[in-house]
C-alpha cells in the first residue's frame, strides 16, 4: 500500500494542534501507522490511509480503559492521543515461558464480552482467504466451514510480543485491530513471534498449552492458527508446522 507521508505528517500535525499538544519526530519503529511523541507522557497515532483493520481501535481502548492496554487520552478523527508506555520496551527479549505468562495474563484482561460497534470476524475471513490463497487454503476452508466462529468477545487482533510493552511494573498492549471473534482467534500471532523466530512444532505445542490452561479451547486455537496462517504466511516451513498441529 502506497502511503503519502507528506499528507500523513500534515494531518498528524493538524490533529496535534487541535488536541493542544506538541508533536515530536515520528518513532523509527512506526511502520504501520504514523506514531510520534505528543507532549508529556503521550503519543499521537494516525493510521495510514486505507488501514481498515484498526477502524475501531479507539472504541476498544475505551472499553479496556487502561486495564491491559494503553489508555486513550483523546482523538481527532482517526488520529488518537494515547498514553505513552514507560519504559515502553516490548517483550521480545523475554524467554518463551516468561513471554507466554505475560501473554496469558494480558489476554485475560483484553478478551471481554462486547457487541457493536465492533465488526464480526466472520464477515471478513472468507474475503481474506480468497484474496491470499496458499497451500493451506483448502484445509483452512474445510475448518472454516465446520468451525461456527463466535462473536462473543472483542479480541486484540494482532496479539504478539512486539505489541506488548513494559509500562511501570506491568505490561500493556498497543496497536489493536479489534473484532468480535472467538478468543482463540488471537493466538496465531503469538505462535510465530517475535521477529526472527522460526516456529517449531514443540514450541507451538507449549504455547498452545499455556493458553489452554487459561481456559481457551485447544481445537479452536489450532483451527484458527491454520485459518489465519493460510492467508498471513507464505513460509512453507511455517505452513508445514501449522498443518502438523492438526495431525
Amino acid at each position: 500500500m502506497a502511503v503519502d507521508l507528506t499528507a500523513t505528517r500534515a494531518a498528524a500535525a493538524a490533529a496535534a494542534r487541535a488536541l493542544g499538544v506538541d508533536l515530536g519526530p515520528p518513532f523509527a519503529r512506526s511502520r504501520y501507522s504514523f506514531v510520534a511523541p505528543a507532549g508529556e507522557g503521550a503519543v499521537l497515532k494516525l493510521a495510514w490511509e486505507g488501514d481498515d483493520e484498526s477502524l475501531h481501535e479507539p472504541e476498544a481502548l475505551e472499553l479496556w480503559n487502561g486495564d491491559g492496554a494503553v489508555r486513550l487520552l483523546g482523538r481527532r478523527g482517526r488520529a488518537l492521543l494515547l498514553e505513552r508506555a514507560a519504559p515502553g520496551s516490548d517483550i521480545s527479549d523475554l524467554g518463551q515461558e516468561a513471554a507466554l505468562g505475560v501473554g496469558v495474563e494480558l489476554g485475560r484482561k483484553l478478551w471481554r464480552p462486547a457487541t457493536g460497534p465492533f465488526r464480526w470476524i466472520g464477515d471478513h475471513v472468507p474475503r481474506w482467504l480468497a484474496a491470499d490463497p496458499s497451500p493451506l487454503t483448502p484445509l483452512a476452508l474445510e475448518l472454516w466451514e465446520s468451525l461456527e466462529p463466535g462473536r462473543a468477545f472483542v479480541v486484540h487482533g494482532d496479539f504478539h510480543h512486539h505489541n506488548v510493552l513494559r509500562h511501570g511494573d506491568g505490561f500493556v498492549a498497543i496497536d489493536p485491530k479489534p473484532y468480535l471473534a472467538d478468543r482463540e482467534y488471537d493466538i496465531y500471532p503469538w505462535l510465530n513471534n517475535p521477529l526472527g523466530y522460526r516456529m517449531t512444532r514443540a514450541d507451538a505445542e507449549r504455547r498452545i498449552a499455556g493458553f489452554v490452561a487459561a481456559g481457551l479451547d485447544d481445537f479452536r486455537i489450532r483451527a484458527w492458527c491454520v485459518i489465519r496462517g493460510a492467508y498471513l504466511t507464505d513460509d512453507p516451513h511455517e505452513q508445514a508446522v501449522l498443518r502438523s498441529l492438526l495431525s
